[in-house]
């Protein structure tokens, strides 16, 4: 069916060293690691070396689980590995503390670390701690069962402090664990790289290099781009293909085909937005974004949907009639075809075909998914971690390759600062840009004279601004524009993860992530906004922490049966909105944003349908990412081939009545988003956008953004082919107006 892998190793990729400033006490630390070790126990039973951070329960049900475990463990040792797998804890391993310091340090804010701080400082006085557990004594002092008590009661607490530090601190374990354990990829039989497919030399790149000095450095060019994502990737080959000098700058460090796919560890630090650990303000929701060499485009599942025509004509409506345009149509046609993108080479694996099957039992419309593979067979589900095979048809091995061939130049480490203006009769003209420069050899903190960081003036006729959602309004804050709506609107398809369980194996890491979808569901008020069902990512660090926790027992059976799950989101097109800001203390980007009461009941309804899809399919178990919504597991009977009554089955029907009565309180449900959009949208006049309709920010000249900030509203599909599109037809307007500078040269040939 697929190629075999070629046997390999990446090569080790370095991350900055973990910050040697201490941000809590020892007897903080102590307290800290007492409540990790409850979250992640070491499981025992009685007749083990008596630990007081352990989880003792009788020798019959220990022997039964290890029995259990053994039997599923495909390693020629597996009982010696069942039995450290159980007895492992969290601070049991030496890498555990360093990465939380690592985590906490680095990319949780100060008001968070503060937040931290106090609960901690409060578990260890008398009266803090009589508060938060009952008693006077400090919970890392108390037995394994009260602390685990304790800790459980906390999700419920009438205290809202509580229910969010339980909410934090069982996030941050479970993450933490899951990326650093040395028995749990052992345990579960998952490989270090895909079990099919082999590694390819992707597009080399080369990056200007500055010398150390104290004065700043200048480049004079015709379009500076800042970011190298999805929407700056097109801008750059459009207009370096049309003549003009092209400087494409990027925060984030190219790594090769060679480095993939990297460990989480290793990937989430130098690939993700704030190290993969960004949230809401309320915590109810992860962000995920790239953060490298090609953005988003080099961490996404090669997912490649064209804008819907629902949502054409919705933006359309609001003043902008591009978007049902025959010329928007061609836009979303051409980076298509120059990344391959179709459905007709697609090999779903067990997950998505199941989806597809499942939803035709039921009636369901459902599809595949196209993919951005070159027209050629991608049966990889690692590629979030980066593409080994250099398959995936992102930007870095498309878009910026031909901006490349035709002589733009790149810099990577370069942290705009601020877009610089002339001042003019009539408004401000963007100039260019200013920022830092760091060297690979800085970033990583490495000694040496190679160890450079330089002040950057970058002289430009227009300024491209390509950061993604969250970064782009941030720098045009700090550049001093003033438009109220600049990091407003923002949209982010929020998901809840479910999990089904099934008897057999299945390797669910094997093949593309994310190759079918059930759109049954899309458009449940009549408006455009409801939810997909779709496939997810099942590498254990990115897929198991957002499942609820409910005991360290329950969670390490749960984390086991990962090689027999199936995994599956409910991705919905919102219609209420939040924002992006900067932090008041650092700058850093603030996320403000909750589910609305509105878009959570079509989640709840995507849920439903997943799970009769889960069982239409004969799963025993179906699990979700609120710990609201109890776990289905089917009665003992058998499949629906042996049940004729099929999902009108009496118990999955009364789950479904209980679920239906959920709210998926943003307190008791772990939500994720992806696809961020909206923060500079494109209006018809500055009351109802940042850009004008050619991407323009209103109120300045050649200054531009061209991401999937501008989306008048949420897509509604995977956002990196409707961004393109966007870069596509922007980028023709940015040369025309270069064009009638009288720039030697021409404009696009297609103009």
């Amino acid at each position: 069916m697929t190629e075999q892998a070629v046997a390999y190793t990446p090569l080790e990729v370095p991350v900055p060293p973990v910050p040697t400033k201490q941000i809590f006490s020892e007897l903080q630390w102590t307290t800290l690691l007492a409540i990790a070790d409850t979250v992640i126990p070491s499981i025992r039973g009685p007749s083990a070396p008596k630990s007081s951070t352990a989880k003792v329960i009788p020798q019959s049900q220990f022997d039964a689980i290890r029995s259990s475990l053994t039997a599923k463990i495909p390693h020629p040792d597996a009982a010696s590995l069942a039995t450290q797998y159980l007895e492992e804890n969290a601070s049991s391993n030496p890498r555990f503390r360093p990465a939380l310091q690592q985590l906490l340090s680095e990319y949780v804010h100060e008001e968070g670390r503060k937040g931290f701080s106090f609960i901690l400082n409060a578990l260890n006085s008398k009266t803090g701690s009589l508060i938060l557990t009952g008693s006077v004594t400090p919970l890392q002092n108390q037995p394994f069962y009260v602390r685990e008590m304790v800790f459980r009661s906390w999700e419920t607490s009438r205290l809202k402090p509580l229910r969010a530090i339980y909410k934090a601190f069982s996030a941050i374990c479970k993450r933490t664990w899951l990326s650093y354990s040395p028995t749990l990829c052992p345990t579960i039989g998952f490989p270090r790289v895909p079990v099919h497919g082999k590694p390819a030399d992707g597009v080399e790149y080369e990056f200007l290099q500055f010398p150390s000095g104290e004065d700043s450095e200048t480049i004079d060019t015709d379009v500076v781009i800042v970011g190298s994502g999805c929407g700056g990737s097109v801008t750059a080959k459009n207009l370096a293909e049309a003549g003009y000098k092209v400087v494409v700058v990027e925060k984030g460090y190219q790594y090769s085909t060679k480095h993939f796919p990297m460990n989480f560890s290793e990937g989430s630090v130098t690939m993700f937005e704030n190290g993969g650990a960004l949230t809401s303000d309320d915590g109810s929701i992860g962000i995920f974004a790239g953060s490298t060499w090609g953005g988003g485009g080099t961490i996404n599942w090669s997912a490649a949907l064209q804008t819907q025509g629902y949502v054409r004509q919705e933006w359309a409506n609001t003043g902008l009639p591009f978007f049902t345009s025959l010329e928007f149509q061609n836009s979303l046609d051409r980076v298509c075809d120059r990344m391959g993108v179709s459905a007709d080479h697609t090999t779903h694996n067990r997950q998505n075909r199941l989806l597809l099957e499942g939803a035709q039992k039921l009636g369901y419309a459902a599809k595949p998914v196209p993919q951005n593979t070159g027209g050629a067979k991608h049966y990889c589900g690692h590629c979030i971690m980066g593409c080994h095979s250099a398959g995936k048809k992102g930007p870095t091995e498309t878009f910026l390759a031909d901006a490349a061939n035709a002589g733009a130049i790149f810099v990577e480490g370069f942290h705009t600062e601020k877009v610089l203006f002339t001042e003019i009769t009539g408004g401000r003209v963007a100039s260019g840009v200013e920022g830092t420069w760091t060297s690979r050899d800085a970033y990583l903190g490495v000694a040496g004279v190679s160890a450079v960081r330089r002040k950057v003036i970058i002289n430009a006729k227009r300024v491209v601004v390509s950061c993604g959602t969250l970064q782009s309004p941030l720098l045009l804050l700090r550049s001093g524009l003033k438009n109220p709506q600049i990091g407003r609107n923002l949209h982010v398809h929020p998901v809840v993860v479910s999990g089904a369980v099934f008897d057999e194996r299945v390797h669910p890491w094997e093949g593309a992530a994310l190759t079918a979808v059930v759109n049954e569901f899309e458009n449940l008020d009549g408006h455009g906004h409801g939810a997909k069902i779709e496939c997810v990512s099942m590498l254990p660090s990115v897929f198991l922490p957002a499942f609820a926790w409910r005991d360290g027992l329950d969670w390490k059976q749960f984390v086991a049966k990962l090689p027999r799950m199936t995994g599956f989101i409910a991705l919905t097109k919102d219609r209420n909105s939040g924002r992006v800001y900067p932090d008041p203390a650092d700058g850093r980007c603030r996320v403000d944003y909750t589910v609305s009461a509105f878009d959570r009941k079509h989640i709840v309804e995507a849920l439903v349908a997943t799970a009769k899809i889960a069982y239409i399919s004969g799963a025993k178990e179906f699990h979700t990412s609120s710990s609201e919504i109890p776990p289905f597991i089917r009665p003992e009977g058998g499949s629906d081939r042996e049940s004729p009554e099929g999902t009108n089955n009496a118990a999955l029907q009364s789950w479904i009545k209980e679920v239906r009565s959920k709210t998926l309180n943003p307190e008791r449900t772990i939500f994720a988003s992806a696809h961020l959009m909206g923060t500079c949208r494109m209006g018809k006049s500055p009351r109802t956008g940042v850009v004008d309709p050619d991407c323009q920010v209103w109120g300045t000249r050649g200054l531009y953004v061209v991401d999937a900030s501008v989306f008048p509203s949420a897509s509604g599909v995977n956002p990196m082919v409707t961004n393109m599109a966007i870069a596509d037809w922007a980028s023709s307007q940015i040369a025309k107006s270069l064009g009638k500078e009288g720039k030697n040269g021409a404009v696009m040939a297609r103009l």
